[in-house]
């Protein structure tokens, strides 16, 4: 696997006030070991991209509060279907990112009004079943998206669209950052701003449903029509829909 941002100062923080930062925003609310897996997608292939960028100081934040993360670089992504069966290293590496992945981070640009190519050709490369395995089904998922021009909230809303159609756990908070490229310094650091403490709110927030749901994930997706699909009945079943018929049968309630 060598398709994995190394990421720059990766613990410097310095528009970060840390008397005001939790460095375990999840204590209380489960198991912390280990540290939740955080996978982060951007959606520009510029050198100085602002989606990146944004993506980069989301890790910083993420290690802060005590998480493993993993930012894939897409630049040699194929478009999908451009190889049959999409049999492309970069593609199979994004997959076992994404299943190694407890919680996700999708930042694109706004361009046109919309998501970029890029971050959708991530999104469609991921797909629902793979292998016997769901690369995104479960997981958690915090939004983003950056602006050249005024705040908007276009991408950020098709994202939450793509993360429920990919059956992930979209947490209520998101970030948007509008004229992003006057949020960064020379060296690509994000300044103090509302911008950036609404990024540590997400950042936040994305930690604690991560640890919140993580030993419950594989419940809260077991789905009926996929049992009887595979068909796995389930284990120990006691047969209590039949047992209701019986009663109601017997009092008359079942003519009502």
């Amino acid at each position: 696997m060598n398709r994995l941002r190394e990421l720059p100062e990766p613990d410097y923080l310095p528009a970060l006030r840390s008397e005001f930062a939790h460095c375990s925003p999840a204590s209380g609310l489960g198991d912390l070991d280990p540290p939740p897996r955080i996978l982060l997608l951007y959606g520009s292939l510029r050198e100085r991209s602002y989606s990146r960028l944004v993506v980069e100081e989301a890790a910083r934040l993420l290690r802060f509060f005590g998480c493993e993360t993993r930012i894939f670089n897409p630049a040699d992504l194929p478009m999908p279907d451009q190889i049959e069966d999409d049999d492309h290293p970069a593609v199979h590496e994004l997959r076992e990112h994404s299943i190694w992945s407890e919680g996700q981070v999708w930042c694109s640009p706004e361009r046109h009004g919309q998501i970029t190519g890029i971050m959708k050709s991530q999104i469609d490369h991921l797909p629902l079943a793979f292998k016997g395995m769901r690369p995104t089904q479960g997981r958690t998922l915090a939004v983003m998206q950056v602006s050249a021009g005024s705040q908007s909230f276009n991408s950020v809303n098709t994202l939450r669209v793509l993360g429920r159609w990919m059956r992930m756990f979209t947490i209520p908070n998101q970030s948007s950052v509008a004229k992003a490229f006057t949020e960064f310094d020379d060296r690509g650091r994000m300044k103090p701003s509302s911008y950036y403490d609404r990024l540590v709110d997400v950042m936040e927030e994305l930690v604690r449903f991560t640890v919140l749901l993580r030993p419950h994930a594989e419940q809260l997706v077991d789905r009926y029509s996929e049992r009887v699909e595979a068909d796995r009945p389930v284990v120990g079943g006691d047969g209590n829909l039949a047992t209701l018929v019986d009663d109601a049968a017997g009092t008359g309630e079942g003519n009502a």
